[in-house]
C-alpha cells in the first residue's frame, strides 16, 4: 500500500528544510499511527544503496576512478567512469543531491558512462573535507558551502574534462535535487556549458535567464509543490531570452523520482522515461 502523501511530503521537509531528525521521527510516528506502521514507513523511504545498483563496477562497458587533483588551484575530488568503446566522446558532470557523493551518484555516474558519456561524479562537499558516511551529517554540511566554492568546482570539473584524452571538448551537467538547482545555477554563469539536464531543482533567479547559453532539459514532479513553485518566473524568463529549454513534468510522481534507493519515492516509469531523454538530450547537445 502507497504511504500518505502526508508522510512524504514530511520527509521531503526533513531532508530539505531540514528537520533535526528527531522532531522528524516524531512527528512520522503521530502521522503513522503506530511504531511498527513508522518503521515500516521509514524503511521505504530512506536510502538502501545496496538494492538499487544498476550499473556495477565491473561492468564491462566501463572503466572507474577516483579523482583527487587540483584545477587551476581548486580542489577536486570524485568519481570518474569512461566508457571503453574507442573515440572522443562527450562529457557530463553528475552533481549530487543534499547527500554529497554516495553510492547511489556513483551508480548513475556509471550509467552514464556505459551510455558512452565521460561521466564525472564530483564531491561537493571537498572544500569541507568531504562526503561523510552519515548522511544527515553531510546534509547539515550544506548550509556552510559557499555558493562561489560550488561555482569554482563545476568551473575545474568542466576544465578537468575538457583535458581528458578520451573527451570532445563537450561538457555537460546533470543534477539531481540541490544539484538540480547547481546545474541551473552554472547554466547562468559558465558560458561554455554545452547542456544542462535539471531533476527537481530549484530555479535561480529569473533575471538570471538572460545570460544562459546552453540548452537545458528540467525534469519535474507534478506532487513536488516546493520545487514547482519556483518555475513559472523561470519558465517566463527563459522564453524572453529566447533560451532553448524544455520542460517535462511527470504527472503523479514525487520529488526524487529517480533515485531508486528511495523505494516509495521511486516511479520506474517515470525515472527510465527521464534518463533515456536525458541521454538522447546530451546526445543531441555534445556529440
Amino acid at each position: 500500500m502507497a504511504l500518505d502523501q502526508r508522510i512524504i511530503d514530511l520527509y521531503d521537509e526533513y531532508t530539505h528544510k531540514p528537520l533535526p531528525r528527531r522532531v522528524f521521527l516524531e512527528r512520522l510516528g503521530i502521522m503513522a499511527g503506530s511504531t511498527a506502521a513508522a518503521t515500516a514507513a521509514l524503511t521505504a523511504l530512506e536510502p538502501n544503496y545496496a538494492q538499487a545498483q544498476q550499473v556495477p563496477e565491473t561492468d564491462a562497458r566501463i572503466t572507474t576512478e577516483r579523482v583527487k587533483t587540483q584545477v587551476g588551484g581548486v580542489d577536486l575530488s570524485g568519481y570518474l567512469a569512461r566508457p571503453k568503446a574507442a573515440g572522443k566522446v562527450g562529457s557530463v558532470i553528475v552533481i549530487h543531491e543534499n547527500r554529497g557523493l554516495n553510492a547511489h551518484i556513483e551508480d548513475v555516474t556509471r550509467r552514464f558512462a556505459a551510455a558512452g558519456f565521460l561521466a564525472l561524479g564530483v564531491d561537493f562537499l571537498t572544500p569541507l573535507g568531504g562526503t561523510p558516511a552519515d548522511a544527515d551529517a553531510a546534509r547539515d554540511l550544506f548550509a556552510k558551502l559557499g555558493g562561489e566554492a560550488v561555482v569554482a568546482q563545476a568551473k575545474a570539473a568542466m576544465a578537468f574534462l575538457k583535458a581528458d584524452a578520451s573527451s570532445n571538448g563537450k561538457v555537460g551537467a546533470v543534477g539531481f535535487c540541490w544539484g538540480g538547482g547547481i546545474v541551473n545555477i552554472i547554466s547562468t554563469r559558465e558560458p561554455e556549458l554545452g547542456a544542462g539536464v535539471v531533476f527537481y531543482g530549484v530555479a535561480p533567479p529569473a533575471e538570471a535567464a538572460a545570460r544562459i547559453k546552453a540548452p537545458l532539459l528540467v525534469h519535474l514532479a507534478s506532487l513536488d509543490a516546493r520545487v514547482n513553485g519556483t518555475y513559472p518566473a523561470y519558465e517566463a524568463a527563459l522564453k524572453a531570452a529566447n533560451v532553448r529549454y524544455t520542460v517535462q513534468m511527470y504527472e503523479g510522481v514525487n520529488h526524487a523520482f529517480h533515485n531508486d534507493t528511495s523505494a516509495e519515492r521511486y516511479n520506474k516509469q517515470a525515472a527510465d522515461l527521464a534518463f533515456t531523454r536525458s541521454v538522447e538530450f546530451f546526445k543531441a547537445n555534445l556529440s
